[in-house]
């Protein structure tokens, strides 16, 4: 056999939950068994398993270093070829490392390379994808806890004005500052009090809490034992939603690994402070991310809201002073710590401080978890880091802040994102989700779809909310079907605002947002709906009628092959024919066109 040298090489394989979907855990189990059968050789090779990249869109992504070359989509049969030719013989497989669709030219360092990594700026993500999530050594050779030891040489005071300045505001979606939040509760006089983690990530498309969790626990841990260290905290609660087996995992394996290291328990580092934190299972209710219903599910009551005319910072869990944050805030206390709230407060815009992660989804090039300073643009977002519209078609809108939030569109493309921004033109931060969407998709129908689930989730406690989402509901249903009046849009405007002030808890008073936003930016799509009777983005089966467009139709056969009814004939090479009385419009045969032939009526 060859003898070969590697001097220290590192095998780093995502195994986020979208790449396990896609047999990432297999890859490492390939990988590992590949290491350990090589002989005759001193092997300094290992390999590891990592949280989310975030570069979804390519994965599994298998990353070696100090090489730094990263394959993409490996596959178990692309173990061998990984092994015998880079670790043993130092060669880049080419099929195996990204094509940029730009220059048509393999990339062998995305993170030195592409706008994808290098527009990006990591401080809740700093560890992910580096460190295996399951070892409590990784975080600390990244400087893990050293935050915490730092804390304890500084009072309770310099601890709460370091977050403050700052300029630190919670993640999850409302944007309190922080540092205002652990003050409060610092001052009451009455204990125990409590420290709560909302790791109940409700939004549809949105997994930033969910990766952070899987890939880096330990930030989270180190952040709430700082915020007890400075309220007087003496127990910790972590709220997951119980679809995240992944995180539950890893958090209560963090859990137990920093107990014996003493980050946690009776005598945490030696100092005599004690503070115990423990995993709760949420039951998968999106009103349970609102604080005041989590808190009432962590005390084994239903998930309703209360109204806060008393923030849980005063009276919060059993009735004792509570701080409780959001996964991502969490992770940024570390950094802040160690590195000064001034370096922290250097970074975004002069209301929106440091960076903001968000799940980009949808009809975009890049799908993947992406953090970015505050104030970056949309655009940039989208185009530079996103890579821009799937299948070269035109951007139409994006949804910012889950199923609260508003459709901002192509004209507000260069709208700086940050909390105030965004409110401003009608939408939200939120926890962090970006749903871009294209020209195919109908704005009346993203309204209804949010408000189904919307209606789905409210707890009914309150009128407002129970009542006006289902009539919002029911008269998008009734435009979308070609039954709408133009004195429905005048009721929608009106019920929306009354919801929006006259509910109990954010769930309800954000639900109007998918409503009035696209009402405000893209009326003219209701009005087709209503006046016309027709779906301008073909997505309405009501309301759409497919053709064909006989000189730009090459006879390809690709939609007669995809249409599930059938309802396309025509010969090979010749101008196909849609039978509209056999035709459903799923849109099937206008998303697989690639000659742009198939046309909406």
């Amino acid at each position: 056999m060859k003898m070969y040298s590697n001097e220290g090489r590192q095998i780093l394989v995502c195994c986020g939950t979208g790449c396990q979907a896609n047999g990432s855990l297999q890859v490492f189990d390939a990988i590992q068994e590949q290491i350990q059968s090589l002989d005759d050789v001193e092997v300094k090779t290992f390999a590891k398993s990592t949280g989310c990249n975030g570069w979804c869109e390519q994965g599994p992504l298998v990353k070696i270093l100090p090489d730094d070359i990263t394959y993409c989509q490996v596959k178990v049969d692309d173990v061998p070829a990984i092994i015998d030719k880079t670790i043993k013989n130092n060669e880049v497989i080419e099929r195996l490392l990204y094509r940029n669709p730009a220059s048509k030219k393999r990339v062998k360092s995305p993170h030195l390379e592409l706008d994808f990594y290098q527009k990006q700026k990591k401080i809740a993500l700093r560890n992910i994808g580096e460190i295996d999530p399951a070892s409590i050594e990784d975080y600390i050779d990244r400087d893990g806890y050293k935050a915490l030891e730092k804390a304890f040489s500084m009072s309770a005071e310099q601890i709460i004005t370091e977050v403050t300045k700052s300029g630190l505001r919670g993640r999850g979606g409302g944007g309190f500052p922080a540092g205002l939040k652990w003050q409060s509760c610092a001052k009451q006089s009455s204990t125990p009090h409590y420290i709560i983690c909302n790791g109940d990530e409700g939004d549809p498309g949105a997994f930033m809490d969910r990766s952070i969790m899987e890939g880096d626990p330990h930030t989270v841990i180190e952040g709430m034992v700082i915020c007890a260290l400075a309220t007087g905290a003496s127990n910790g609660f972590i709220y997951v939603r119980d679809e995240y087996a992944l995180a539950l995992k890893n958090l209560n394996l963090a859990l137990i690994d920093a107990r014996k290291r003493s980050f946690l328990g009776e005598n945490i580092m030696g100092q005599g402070f004690a503070f115990d934190i423990e995993v709760v299972r949420g039951g998968g209710a999106f009103v349970c991310g609102e604080e005041t219903a989590l808190i009432a599910s962590i005390e084994g009551k239903i998930g309703e809201p209360r109204d806060k005319y008393v923030f849980p910072a005063e009276k919060g869990l059993w009735g004792q002073p509570t701080v409780i944050n959001n996964v991502e805030t969490w992770a940024n206390i570390p950094v802040i710590i160690n590195e000064g709230a001034d370096k922290f407060a250097s970074i975004g815009t002069e209301n929106s401080k440091g960076t903001k992660v968000f799940s980009l989804v949808g009809k975009v090039v890049n799908t993947g978890l992406v953090e970015v300073p505050m104030g970056t643009t949309l655009r940039e977002i989208i185009f530079a880091i996103g890579g821009g519209i799937l299948k070269g078609r035109q951007f139409k809108a994006v949804q910012t802040g889950g199923p609260s939030g508003g459709c901002i569109p192509a004209e507000l493309l260069d709208l700086p994102v940050d909390f105030d921004t965004l409110k401003e033109v009608g939408s939200m931060m939120g926890s962090g989700g970006l749903i871009v969407m294209d020209e195919r998709t109908c704005m009346v129908e993203v309204a209804r779809y949010y408000l189904n689930f919307l209606a789905g989730e409210s707890c009914g406690k309150c009128v407002p909310c129970r009542e006006g989402i289902r009539h919002m509901q029911e008269i998008l249903t009734r435009i979308c079907e070609g039954k709408g009046q133009i004195s429905d849009l005048e009721l929608l405007e009106e019920i929306a605002e009354t919801v929006k002030i006259a509910a109990l808890c954010g769930l309800g008073k954000t639900a109007a947002n998918p409503v009035l936003s696209t009402l405000r930016y893209f009326r003219d799509e209701y009005l087709a709906h209503i006046e016309e009777h027709r779906c301008p983005a073909g997505v309405c089966r009501d309301l759409t009628e497919f053709y064909i467009d006989k000189e730009k139709c090459t006879g390809c056969g690709i939609c007669i092959k995809n249409c599930p009814v059938d309802a396309i004939y025509g010969e090979k090479k010749e101008a196909h024919t849609i039978n509209v009385e056999k035709c459903i419009a799923c849109g099937s045969c206008i998303d697989t066109c690639r000659f742009d032939a198939v046309r909406i009526r």
